[in-house]
């Protein structure tokens, strides 16, 4: 499965694959302009894999499509809520805002990261802080979003726990955000797992944009 895009000044793209022999994969991308110039993508990995877990994360996906205006720790409660009765899954967010800020609120085991560019390779300028649960079964009582500010090239990844999570050194950030994650699902897959990875990146505004 591969998916491009744009919203507004952000560019995205998905890659993502079933366990080998599973006819469906229990690992979604959400990506949706949230309106005001924000833009929100959200990674969700269904408890093991199969049918139970498209399910559960196609639950979740659903809440965020008809919620995608709510803060971040409401929609991870809300999601929670409507997978009560399903494995449950883990759950990675994250708005960009029209202030050039990134908003990020994950539960389980997706990770998302920053990328910049560096002197010899790339560099992680940020990561998430990721709570441990299963939104569906055990949220945890504080949910708390984090906010770091972006810069035109940064890039956001969002990826599952069926990639292997080695692969910064190797992208380049020159390329299309839909080629770097048909490189990161080509190189870097589990065979044990559904597999999917989501990169996002801030183009910078238009010449004589105003910003808010």
């Amino acid at each position: 499965m591969h998916e491009d895009g744009h919203i507004g000044e952000i560019e995205w793209a998905v890659a993502g694959r079933a366990l080998p022999g599973q006819r469906v994969s229990g690992d979604r991308s959400i990506v949706l302009d949230a309106g005001g110039g924000s833009a929100l993508f959200a990674v969700l990995d269904g408890l093991g894999h199969g049918t139970a877990a498209a399910e559960a994360a196609d639950r979740a996906a659903q809440v965020l499509s008809e919620n995608r205006a709510e803060p971040l720790d409401v929609l991870m409660v809300l999601c929670h809520r409507a997978m009560a009765d399903t494995r449950g899954a883990a759950v990675s967010l994250a708005l960009f805002d029209a202030a050039d800020r990134l908003h990020w609120l994950g539960v389980g085991n997706v990770d998302s990261r920053v990328i910049a560019a560096g002197p010899v390779k790339p560099t992680i300028r940020a990561s998430a802080l990721l709570t441990r649960g299963i939104v569906g079964y055990l949220l945890p009582p504080n949910l708390q979003t984090q906010t770091v500010v972006v810069r035109p090239g940064d890039l956001l990844l969002m990826s599952t726990d069926g990639i292997v999570s080695d692969f910064v050194d190797g992208i380049d950030l020159a390329k299309p955000t839909s080629e770097i994650t048909a490189a990161i699902l080509a190189g870097h897959t589990k065979d044990t797992d559904d597999a999917l990875v989501l990169a996002a990146r801030h183009r910078g505004h238009s010449p004589g944009e105003a910003l808010p």
